[in-house]
């Protein structure tokens, strides 16, 4: 009688590469969430020299201001990877934030620094490959300067919040460099209240939420209050209309004059709804109210209509 022959060993490579397919689809997802591709709409502040000045400026001046917008993501994320693995410890202790790619484990930190010199060097790059070296410097500035606060300046109140400020302008200025058109000192000022605001609204909705455990997240809470918050908050929109009436006035044609003092209205409505909605402390981030709340965007698109108008 004889003997059938052994079964031939059963190959894995098949069921291998499935998974191998799943652990890189993973990680592409890790590595798209650790850019916050949510925050980078702030970006789009890169063409408002453009706007304000009504003019593109150089020829192509366009293309320009989105191979800008696209340097200032590229660095903005290469920030964010930095900040994720400083802030790796605390993080996981956050309802929320433990979620981020690198608090979970998702992305190692060793990858999330790869990808933050990667994103750098190619914001830079970005600056000499359309031959503006200022560009470049501002990148260089603005990556520098987020290095420093994710080590140091966050610690520091009021200071952290000025610098959140501070980014706005470098990605209005980017445009203005970029584009060749003179920024508009009244505008940038506007640009830069607006953002303060927001980050005040962020350490508002923060604190209200998490209480005293918000110290333990971010040891600069120990520094603010919620009263101090909301006034600092409601003093910050009342100044931002004031420059914008300033800004709107300073205008020499009488129709770009009339309409962008009439852009007032749905401005000031705009941030008596970001006021309501940031108080409500409930949980959602502030992106979110300004993107996602009906009567909010109905606000910012009457604004938009009214001051395009005015351009025209």
């Amino acid at each position: 009688m004889t003997s059938s022959p052994p079964a031939p060993a059963a190959t894995h490579a098949p069921a291998e590469m499935p998974a191998r397919s799943s652990v890189v689809a993973r990680w592409l997802l890790a590595a798209g969430q650790g850019a916050r591709p949510r925050q980078w709409p702030k970006n789009l502040l890169v063409f408002a020299a453009p706007l304000a000045g009504a003019s593109l400026g150089r020829a192509y001046g366009l293309g320009y201001a989105l191979v800008a917008a696209v340097a200032f993501v590229a660095a903005s994320s290469a920030v964010y990877y930095v900040n994720d693995v400083i802030d790796a410890d605390r993080d996981r202790q956050h309802p929320v934030k433990r979620h981020r790619p690198v608090a979970s484990g998702r992305l190692p930190a060793a990858h999330a620094l790869i990808l933050a010199a990667l994103s750098a060097a190619a914001a830079v790059s970005l600056g000499f490959w359309i031959g503006e070296p200022w560009l470049a410097a501002l990148l260089v500035g603005y990556l520098a300067l987020s290095l420093l606060y994710a080590v140091a300046l966050k610690h520091l109140a009021v200071v952290e919040l000025v610098f959140v400020a501070t980014g706005f302008v470098f990605r209005a200025l980017g445009g203005a460099v970029a584009t060749h058109v003179p920024p508009s000192a009244w505008f940038l000022l506007v640009c830069s209240l607006g953002a303060l605001l927001v980050a005040i609204a962020k350490r508002y909705t923060e604190l209200a939420l998490l209480g005293d455990r918000a110290i333990r997240h971010r040891p600069v809470m120990r520094w603010y209050s919620l009263g101090g918050l909301r006034l600092s908050q409601r003093l910050v929109a009342a100044v931002m209309v004031l420059a914008y009436l300033l800004w709107a006035l300073g205008e020499d044609n009488s129709w770009m004059r009339a309409w962008h003092l009439a852009s007032v209205i749905p401005l000031a409505a705009a941030l008596i709804r970001f006021d309501r909605l940031a108080g409500r402390a409930d949980g959602k981030p502030v992106e979110d109210l300004i993107s996602r709340d009906g009567l909010m965007v109905g606000c910012e698109l009457a604004w938009l209509v009214t001051f395009t108008v005015g351009l025209w």
